[in-house]
């Protein structure tokens, strides 16, 4: 049953956008050494705090960051804007078509091939022109004061390399195939740890859909309905 979202979520999403914040500025001046095993330490730590930026925005979208609407939707205005300048509300509007549509030619999520197409696909979706320039902008005002091997290892890499954790975990793996289930979608075997590390929890993606008012870090408590078939993967 759903429940009003309380403010602990708000707590949260300060906590993963704090996180971010205080991560990429501290990069921003470290001393750039390929030899030191810390530098590609590093890169993951900021690839994984990209996600989280998305995950929190995602959650806004489902409104269960906040009680108050208009302090929900302002954080997920700023983790759009802060994960790669998208535009929140299309976000918004596509997220919830994929819901209303899983699995389907309507289905922006959701393309009938091959990983690579796929993923291909997926970015294409979501991606737009005046994304592309407004982060080159930006790239070309912070180069003035960070040194640009710290802008493209913490700053770039690891938002692309998010995409790829966001597409494989929470999209790919959970929709691909065909499935039995009124939702289209499959989850992983329950691992909280490994859960939390490979997306946030949304490798228990079935639990998601079935109960979208559940922020992502409740999704592991999140029961299986009965009379439900989810195939879950190794």
């Amino acid at each position: 049953m759903q429940k009003p979202p309380s403010y602990t979520g708000l707590f949260i999403a300060l906590l993963v956008v704090g996180s971010w914040v205080t991560s990429t500025a501290l990069l921003m001046r470290w001393q750039v050494n390929f030899a030191n095993p810390l530098l590609y330490l590093f890169v993951l730590v900021q690839m994984h705090l990209y996600t989280g930026l998305f995950i929190t925005a995602h959650d806004a979208m489902h409104g269960t960051v906040a009680p108050n609407v208009k302090l929900n939707n302002l954080v997920g205005y700023i983790c759009t804007f802060l994960y790669a300048s998208f535009w929140y509300p299309q976000l918004y509007t596509k997220h919830h078509k994929h819901h209303s549509h899983v699995h389907t030619d309507e289905d922006p999520d959701y393309h009938n091939g091959k990983f690579f197409a796929w993923y291909v696909q997926f970015i294409r979706n979501y991606l737009s022109i005046w994304q592309i320039v407004v982060m080159a902008i930006l790239f070309n005002v912070f180069k003035l004061w960070v040194p640009q091997p710290n802008l493209i290892l913490f700053w770039v890499v690891p938002s692309l390399l998010s995409t790829l954790q966001l597409f494989y975990f929470g999209t790919y793996l959970p929709h691909k195939g065909e499935h039995d289930n009124k939702h289209q979608s499959r989850s992983f075997r329950r691992n909280h740890f490994l859960a939390f590390f490979s997306c946030y929890f949304f490798g228990y993606h079935y639990e998601h859909h079935d109960a979208p008012w559940l922020p992502w870090w409740k999704l592991w408590r999140a029961q299986e309905p009965p009379g439900q078939t989810v195939r879950r993967k190794a």
